[in-house]
């Protein structure tokens, strides 16, 4: 094997536990055999209808079986995956397929309306697969997924085989222009995601393919014993690369991932599924997932058995201090909620960590290993000198953005001898060497010359008892370029004012990172749980009747 490929790895599992579920949705149980089978009747598709090594393979679907399957078929096939945001409209799916240079777009049955009206602009597309659904028809111009997954097959490997350097594309959200697609190799990424090791519980990564199929069934490594195998809810959508990414480390350790049922994120039936799939671990997205999940735990205290979840995760946005003290007093003791500082572009730049008593701090977080604070010139922030910096992380790496080598080169830079990946984030470090987030570059705020990053003053508003969600943005002021605007979500009944506010944040920001407009209106976030700041923008402008 030339470098690490999830398919070797998976082939392992399904080899030594066939009848672990792999996959659950609703009543839809697919086994690690099930979970292989098909995968490879799949794989065979692709390169049947024509596609060559490192051809794309795009996945224009919600979160379900098939979305896996997918990239289990491409990585089997030497292709490269690429992830759709499936909120997108015809001419944002247009530049997508066509900048990733997509040969095989696999999609929900539903979206091809969206399809049909940019199919003929799109003559590299070679397959077209359609996952039935409810009320959708199946195009003429499409094969139907089940068709060809359910024929199965007992293996698949390409002419040209598989390797460490095949690739993922993982296509940002474009929050700072269109979407760039992130090169990952198949190799760094499966390091980078611990390798099927856990460096926190002293699990050593793995050390070949067969050892991930021999570890499902012992649960052993040596002397060590490896905890249950991970049942993950993704309750993010696996578009993104928080649930992406968490899947396939716990399919690396052979687990189970769970979709809910419902496409529209509800607390109650999430807390419904975890009870009736005994799932140990839960992916989300910060506070649009949290919020109502702990809104769900407060109105049903002891509605359901949460004794096996030993772990909440999170990644790509910031999460509240005040919320995740509420989850933990409904939670396990000993259960963790684990909060990442990551992205499309640079995973591990930090985390923290939370059980019951021992609450990590808003946007506090420790320095990954392989991560560091640079100024604009290069150097290390020192601890403790109050001076701002850009996160970066080094080690295991994308290769840049696909055909953007301008992007590439301002994200992917060389300081110390060594490349680091600097996705635009900005922090101090602390004299304890923890990281205190400050936000992205791209949403800074300048008002009268000072620069305002609007994370850290969310999060000091989100410490408002009666605040449910907080977003703050820069609109625009003649005197002072910009003044800061904070768009707040209060608890129902309650009656609260810009003076509410200003007294409640005196003595923590400073005056001139104090909101000068306020908006109360419920907050409606991206399906991924980050915040769409350019609509939040236009909502508080629409609101308090401004003009951009």
């Amino acid at each position: 094997m030339s470098g690490w490929t999830f398919a070797e790895v998976w082939e392992s599992i399904a080899q030594a536990v066939p009848d672990r579920p792999a996959q659950i949705q609703g009543d839809r149980v697919h086994s690690w055999r099930d979970f292989d089978r098909r995968a490879n009747a799949l794989a065979a598709h692709f390169v049947a209808s024509g596609l060559g090594h490192q051809a794309k393979v795009a996945a224009f679907l919600y979160n379900a079986p098939e979305y896996l399957e997918t990239y289990y078929a491409a990585f089997k096939a030497g292709l490269a995956p690429v992830n759709t945001n499936y909120r997108y409209e015809p001419e944002e799916l247009f530049y997508l397929f066509d900048n990733a240079d997509a040969e095989a777009i696999v999609f929900h049955a539903g979206f091809a309306a969206k399809l049909a009206q940019i199919k003929d602009r799109l003559p590299g597309v070679k397959a077209w697969v359609a996952v039935a659904e409810p009320g959708a028809d199946i195009p003429d111009w499409a094969v139907e997924y089940e068709s060809v997954a359910a024929v199965g097959a007992d293996t698949f490997v390409a002419p040209w085989g598989r390797s460490g350097d095949d690739l993922l594309l993982l296509y940002t959200g474009g929050t700072t222009g269109m979407p760039k697609g992130v090169m990952w190799r198949q190799d760094d990424l499966f390091q980078v995601l611990g390798a099927g090791g856990n460096v926190a519980a002293m699990i050593p990564p793995l050390e070949n393919a067969a050892e991930a199929g021999v570890r499902a069934v012992t649960r052993k490594v040596g002397d060590i014993d490896l905890p249950a195998p991970t049942v993950l809810i993704a309750a993010c959508p696996l578009m993104h690369g928080t649930a992406q990414f968490g899947s396939f480390g716990a399919l690396t350790g052979g687990g189970t991932i769970v979709c809910l049922p419902s496409r529209r994120f509800d607390a109650i039936e999430l807390w419904n599924e975890v009870e009736r799939t005994g799932a140990n671990s839960v992916s989300i997205v910060g506070m649009a997932f949290a919020a109502p999940m702990l809104d769900a735990l407060e109105a049903n205290p002891g509605r359901w058995d949460l004794s096996k979840v030993v772990r909440l995760g999170s990644s790509g946005t910031v999460w509240g201090y005040e919320n995740k003290q509420g989850l933990l007093k409904h939670l396990p003791e000993g259960c963790v909620i684990f909060d990442s500082l990551g992205s499309s572009e640079a995973v591990g730049l930090g985390g923290s960590q939370s059980t019951r008593g021992a609450e990590a701090g808003t946007a506090q977080f420790l320095v990954g290993p392989n991560a560091a604070v640079f100024a604009e010139d290069g150097r290390r922030v020192e601890p403790g000198s109050g001076e701002r910096g850009m996160v970066a992380v080094g080690g295991f790496i994308p290769v840049g953005y696909y055909k953007d080598p301008e992007k590439s080169a301002k994200t992917f830079k060389e300081f110390e001898g060594r490349r680091w990946s600097l996705p635009g984030d900005f922090a101090e470090v602390n004299a304890d060497g923890t990281m205190k987030l400050l936000g992205r570059g791209s949403q800074v705020i300048n008002t009268g010359g000072e620069k305002v990053f609007p994370e850290e003053v969310e999060e000091a508003l989100k410490l408002h008892p009666d605040v449910r969600d907080a977003v703050v943005v820069g609109i625009p002021d003649a005197r002072f370029g910009e003044k800061i605007c904070a768009v707040v979500d209060v608890r129902g009944g309650v009656s609260l004012e810009l003076a509410d506010f200003v007294a409640h944040l005196k003595g923590r920001l400073a005056d001139y990172k104090t909101p000068r407009a306020l908006v109360l209106a419920p907050l409606v976030r991206a399906p991924n749980g980050k915040v769409d700041y350019k609509g939040v923008r236009a909502q508080a402008l629409e609101a308090l009747g401004a003009k951009a």
